[in-house]
Formats: structure tokens, C-alpha cells, sequence
């Protein structure tokens, strides 16, 4: 889709909203890993805001997620009152909007810019790894005890893999996966089969799930200031967040040619993350045991069925590819046994 169609759509959404405040300017500001786009937009008032345009999933989930985040920017408690950028609201709910271009349908979100602190480092050092998982057990925490504020939520992880197991018997997902149907369904049902057997039961709290250290920032303390990137964002367990954060603190540390392997969590590295994260809000067995599930469907999810949709072709085609090869065969590499150990759970 041309980004000149793009930039139409985002000028004709905000006179629809707001045509008392014009636009001066209006500068892609996307970061080109996704099809999303984000667009910063200079107001002849000298004010400016960001216009998130996005066309994979549904636009009932994308409206239900911001109306969340929406919400849950306004119940944090200190200091993270500030960490998740206000949208655009009309009679009390957030602005969203929904356009027809050339055909396909997307979705537009306004929101306020938010101040930025201080990026982590692409390789952390030990004592960073430990703060970083104190910082984000607080953080956990903090959006555990807002839920009861929150609105509804109807996209669950139950919904998503039987959504991706009902793709597969359409000619569109036959054409689409292929000769890797039957391993996408043997791995829907293996995790359908873990939710049957207690995992749906794990408490459930606002996630952003790609925790990519260029998608959030520090204060001088360590602690979370900002955040900017909420295209993954759903309600789930906490250990929904892990794999990132495996990542972020692993010995590779930030890649720029990434990949979702499982290696990162089999680090000592990740293990010193989880140590500290326990020690400030401690973890069940139940939720350590389902790290491998979190996993799965985050490739299942995120990778095989909005893979195509969501990255770009030169990132998706690679990862999918990478799915059905690497990442879904070692799923069961992933040993927790280790860390219930180091846990004493």
C-alpha cells in the first residue's frame, strides 16, 4: 500500500475529528519493520501528535486494545502514571477510526506524544539484568492490581489458535501455509490442550508482549518512563512478556538481523532476570511451567499467522520460514525444570 495513500487517510481522518485544529505537516515516522505506520503530525497551533495507522487483525481487537491502554494510562499508579502515551478521545471514549482505502480496511488511532528518558544499552551488564527484572515484576504488579478498572477484553490466546486452526481449513490458509498445515496444527492443538489442562486459569494482566528495547525507555533510576509501541498489546499471563525480555538481557544482546530463537532462554543471563523478577513478585510453578506455551503461541500467533500481515515480506518470509524449520521443532528444548530450581518452586 503507497505511504502518499496513507498520509490521505491520516489528514482525512483528523478534519473528520478535528477540523477546527488543521494540520501543518504530516512526516512518516515509521519504523519499517511492521506494515504499521506512524505518522508524526505538526497542528498549525504549533501542537503535535502521532496518527498510528494498522491493518492486521480486526478492527473490533484494535479498538477494544487502545480503549484498554487508554484506560490503563490512567489508573498506573507512581511512577508509571506517565509511561503510556494518552490517545485522542470523543465522548469519553478513545477516537478510533475505520477507512476503506483501495479496498483493504485500516484503522486510525490518535495519540499524545510521550516524553522520552534513557535507552538501555544493546548488551547489558549484570547488575542492569537484575534492575531490569525487579523494574519489571513492579511493573507487573502495578497492572495486576488495576484490572478490576479495566474494560473487557474478548481476544483471548483460546481465540486466537482456534481462529489460526479454522484459517487452515480455508482455501486462503491452504494456499497460505501449505505443506507446513499439519505441523501449524499439531502445535495449535498440543497448546489448546495445555489451556484444557489449567493453563487458561493463570491470572491475566496487560501485556505488551515485544518488549524491543527501541520500544520503551528508563529514568535515571532504572525504572520505566515511556512507552511508545503497543502493536502486540492483549490481556494474558505475565510470562507472556518473558520471551523479550530473554532477549533483551541476552549475551547477543539487541540484534539488528533478529530471529526468535529459544537460546535465550536456556541463558544464565535470563536466569539472574527471572531471580530478581521473583524476588519482587514471586511466580507460580503453573507459570513457570508455561513459559514453552508462551512461546508457542507467540510463534503460532505472531509469527506463522500474522507473520505475513504484520512484518514486512523481507522479515516475514525469512521468519515464517524459520518457524516451521527451527522454531516450533525445539519447542520442548525449553527446560523449565532448571529454573523451578533456581525459583525453589
Amino acid at each position: 500500500m503507497r505511504t502518499t495513500n496513507l498520509l490521505s487517510v491520516v489528514r482525512e481522518t483528523w478534519n473528520n475529528f478535528a477540523a477546527d485544529r488543521p494540520i501543518s505537516s504530516v512526516v512518516d515516522v515509521s519504523v519499517n519493520v511492521s506494515t504499521n505506520h506512524v505518522y508524526r503530525m505538526d497542528l498549525k497551533s504549533d501542537d503535535h501528535l502521532f496518527a498510528k495507522i494498522s491493518y492486521f487483525g480486526t478492527y473490533q481487537h484494535f479498538r477494544e486494545d487502545h480503549s484498554i491502554i487508554q484506560a490503563l494510562s490512567q489508573v498506573l499508579p507512581d511512577p508509571y502514571e506517565g509511561f503510556l502515551a494518552h490517545s485522542y478521545r470523543q465522548d469519553g471514549a478513545v477516537h478510533t477510526a475505520r477507512h476503506a482505502l483501495l479496498g483493504q480496511d485500516v484503522w486510525v488511532v490518535f495519540y499524545r506524544p510521550v516524553a522520552i528518558g534513557e535507552r538501555l544499552s544493546r548488551k547489558l551488564e549484570t547488575q542492569h539484568i537484575t534492575s531490569l527484572g525487579r523494574e519489571l515484576a513492579r511493573f507487573h504488579r502495578a497492572c495486576s492490581d488495576a484490572m478490576p478498572q479495566l474494560p473487557g477484553f474478548s481476544k483471548t490466546m483460546r481465540y486466537d489458535i482456534a481462529d489460526l486452526l479454522t484459517e487452515l481449513d480455508t482455501e486462503a490458509g491452504q494456499l497460505e501455509y501449505g505443506e507446513h498445515s499439519e505441523l501449524i496444527r499439531s502445535h495449535c492443538n498440543i497448546y489448546l490442550a495445555g489451556l484444557d489442562a489449567g493453563n487458561e486459569a493463570l491470572p491475566s494482566i496487560p501485556v505488551f508482549v515485544d518488549w524491543n528495547i527501541g520500544n520503551f525507555s528508563l529514568d535515571r533510576d532504572g525504572r520505566f518512563f515511556s512507552r511508545w509501541d503497543y502493536d502486540w498489546f492483549r490481556v494474558a499471563s505475565r510470562v507472556m512478556d518473558f520471551f523479550f525480555f530473554s532477549r533483551v538481557v541476552s549475551s547477543g544482546g539487541d540484534q539488528t538481523v533478529f530471529s526468535y530463537v529459544i537460546d535465550t532462554f536456556l541463558e544464565d543471563r535470563f536466569l539472574e532476570f527471572l531471580r530478581a523478577y521473583h524476588a519482587e513478585y514471586p511466580l507460580t510453578e503453573a507459570e513457570v511451567r508455561f513459559l514453552p506455551e508462551a512461546y508457542r503461541f507467540f510463534i503460532l500467533n505472531y509469527v506463522v499467522k500474522y507473520g505475513q500481515h504484520f512484518f514486512h515480506n523481507i522479515y516475514g518470509n525469512r521468519l515464517q520460514q524459520e518457524a516451521y524449520a527451527t522454531y516450533l521443532p525445539q519447542v520442548d528444548r525449553i527446560d523449565v525444570e532448571p529454573l523451578l530450581k533456581a525459583l525453589s518452586l
